[in-house]
């Protein structure tokens, strides 16, 4: 059965992240959207109902039988069986939009649909960027059950302080720790395979640190922090997200923040993440073209692929920075720094896009990965459109 992800209504409400991936492939807890269906339902069998300009990287749906599914929330087992237990033509509906179908993509439409039902349970809705990091410990617990259950981790090596329960600890194969202080007691900690904490780190949960990536000497990590595969990640940060193939391997602080991949952090970047008078943070909304209060007192820094900063950089509070931005003039930005904007502040000159692919080719390429035809021609529409 083909599964299909769809962006339904939430791409845009998720920007900058998503001008270059689908709702689905963002990453929240240990995995991305993606991965915890497939993990979840026991399939592989993936396409993309989403943004035209991203169906060349991410795959058209066939037109035949399919589970239409929007994949931005968190299931119940109860949930997860009436899922399964969809026949064709049925939906669930949740809070009035539909979150799953079984129909025939050769003809999709909601005419298909013979039979609604409505899911009655509170479910962990993820509709905002803050709302990755504001429900990531959710996130986190979900995944380290779906991802450890009926596993043994790899032992703790002896020269590590621990506090807490070993079972909300696990170690993928292949990982290294070594002379690091780890606190489970505030929330369970993943250590991914290849995955490395160098000496020196504090870490407090709940953490996931992914494949491949580090920890450097000295880092403190509160929780709930989320760093996907191929990072590096030193200083001080608490319950932020970064996407994957991102780099903040020096001293200063980010918080409440999400980062998506190919980003780089200039040695003592900060972020701040609560304003001086204590009020709620606004934030960028693409949708409206207006900041708008998130609610929220602790809100950092949003930021799309493929942006850097310069050293000493300095992010004020609700900072949203769009795709291949470069931040390295003088002074704070401001709160909104456009897409491919060269020096971070309005008006200066864009970021040339010849010089963009030149950049992105070279960073990818330290992490053994391909800047593709498909992957300039989203950068390329990007650079056009918005």
């Amino acid at each position: 059965m083909q599964l299909v992800f769809s962006d339904a209504q939430y791409w845009e409400d998720f920007l900058p992240l998503t001008f270059t991936r689908p709702v689905a492939e963002m990453r929240c807890g240990i995995l991305t959207f993606s991965e915890r269906w497939q993990k979840i339902l026991e399939n592989t069998e993936i396409s993309y109902f989403t943004e035209n300009y991203l169906q060349s990287k991410f795959k058209n749906p066939e037109e035949k039988e399919s589970l239409f599914l929007v994949t931005n929330f968190l299931p119940t087992e109860a949930v997860i069986q009436q899922i399964k237990d969809l026949k064709q033509g049925e939906a669930l509906v949740y809070e009035d939009e539909l979150i799953a179908a079984k129909v025939n993509m050769k003809d999709f439409s909601l005419h298909q649909i013979e039979k609604m039902t409505d899911i009655k349970e509170e479910l962990v809705f993820f509709k905002k960027p803050t709302d990755l990091f504001t429900y990531n410990d959710k996130a986190i617990d979900f995944d380290f059950e779906l991802l450890t259950k009926g596993r043994i981790s790899q032992e703790l090596s002896s020269t590590n302080g621990f506090l807490g329960d070993k079972k909300d600890l696990f170690i993928e194969e292949g990982a290294q720790i070594e002379f690091s202080t780890l606190n489970t007691k505030t929330g369970k900690i993943y250590i991914g395979k290849n995955a490395e904490v160098m000496e020196g780190c504090n870490l407090r949960g709940p953490i996931s640190l992914g494949e491949d990536s580090k920890f450097n000497l000295g880092a403190k990590i509160y929780g709930a922090t989320t760093v996907g595969p191929h990072c590096k990640v030193g200083g001080e940060v608490s319950n932020i997200i970064i996407f994957g193939y991102s780099s903040k391997g020096h001293d200063g602080f980010i918080g409440n923040s999400v980062i998506g991949e190919w980003c780089n952090f200039g040695a003592d970047t900060n972020s701040s993440n609560l304003k001086n008078n204590y009020s709620h943070v606004r934030l960028w909304n693409y949708r409206t073209k207006s900041f708008e209060d998130t609610g929220l007192q602790f809100a950092g820094l949003i930021m799309g692929d493929h942006s850097k900063t310069a050293i000493n950089t300095q992010l004020n509070t609700g900072t949203v920075i769009g795709v291949a931005s470069n931040i390295f003039r003088e002074g704070f930005p401001p709160n909104f720094v456009e897409n491919f904007s060269w020096g971070g502040f309005k008006d200066d000159e864009r970021f040339k896009l010849d010089k963009a692919y030149e950049v992105a080719s070279r960073a990818m390429a330290r992490r053994k990965v391909e800047l593709t035809d498909d992957d300039k021609a989203i950068l390329k529409y990007i650079f056009d459109e918005y």
